[in-house]
């Protein structure tokens, strides 16, 4: 990791900028009362994934209360990734990520623009982004959730408001739960209670990829005053209760509320 905060209280970090870091770029574990302001998080253009392939720019791990505000991210990886520990260890520390806030961001390059996973097996909860802008397209997806039966981890109380997406490559919201190891696993891996409130979208595959398991669905998730636009293909939708859409608009069409199975808006 390029600067890993650990087991530290009231850190700040403000006004710099990162290039090219071989991994993690910015990495709290076990902190309290984190603030990240005005930081420039940059891949280099000629970055190969054998020099850099694992660049998130900022990755809060088993942290409270932490605010990440008017930074801009352009990474090899996801932009910002919560985490909470992996598999057995994260368990054992079994401290949750909770209480962070995301605002007036940046994200261009990278795979997630707020992503939270996929070492969150001790779990996240309560946070917040708004006014954020995503753009690229090397942009995979905007909002996006990794689990698996092996990290097994508990996410629930997400809240989104006020992003605007100029385009990404792949889903604005994906929530995965074959990520690797995917059912092979004996922990049940949770998503529940995502909001997303007045996000406006010009370009993406998909509005929607949201794949838990038979036995482990994906719970309540909630849209409301968003409009997708140039949306190339339907939504992949398997193992979802409680998807909700309120003044949804779709490449140009007001949708209504879709089954929970497989299949598109």
């Amino acid at each position: 990791m390029f600067l890993q905060p650990y087991r530290c209280q009231n850190v700040s970090i403000e006004g710099i900028t990162l290039r090219h870091s071989p991994m993690w770029q910015i990495h709290p574990v076990l902190c309290t009362n984190v603030i990240v302001r005005g930081v420039h998080i940059e891949r280099e253009a000629n970055a190969t994934d054998e020099t850099g392939p694992n660049t998130d720019g900022c990755d809060p791990e088993s942290c409270r209360d932490v605010l990440i505000e008017n930074c801009v991210f352009a990474t090899g990886d996801d932009c910002i990734a919560i985490n909470s520990g992996r598999n057995n260890d994260g368990r054992r520390i079994a401290v949750p990520s909770e209480n962070i806030i995301i605002r007036g961001c940046q994200m261009k390059d990278g795979h997630g623009a707020i992503t939270v996973g996929s070492q969150i097996s001790g779990g996240v909860r309560n946070v917040f982004a708004e006014d954020c802008h995503f753009d690229s397209p090397n942009l995979w997806m905007a909002l996006r959730f990794k689990n698996n039966a092996l990290r097994g981890g508990l996410l629930e109380n997400f809240y989104y408001r006020n992003i605007e997406v100029g385009q990404v490559r792949d889903g604005v919201l994906t929530v995965d739960f074959n990520y690797e190891e995917g059912e092979k696993g004996p922990f049940t891996p949770v998503v529940r209670n995502v909001v997303v409130n007045n996000l406006r979208s010009g370009k993406s595959t998909r509005v929607l990829d949201l794949q838990g398991f038979k036995t482990a669905p994906i719970y309540d998730v909630h849209l409301e005053n968003c409009t997708f636009d140039n949306v190339a293909k339907e939504n992949l939708l398997q193992n979802v209760e409680g998807l909700e859409l309120r003044n949804v608009r779709v490449n140009g069409k007001l949708v209504s509320e879709p089954p929970a199975v497989a299949g598109g808006l």
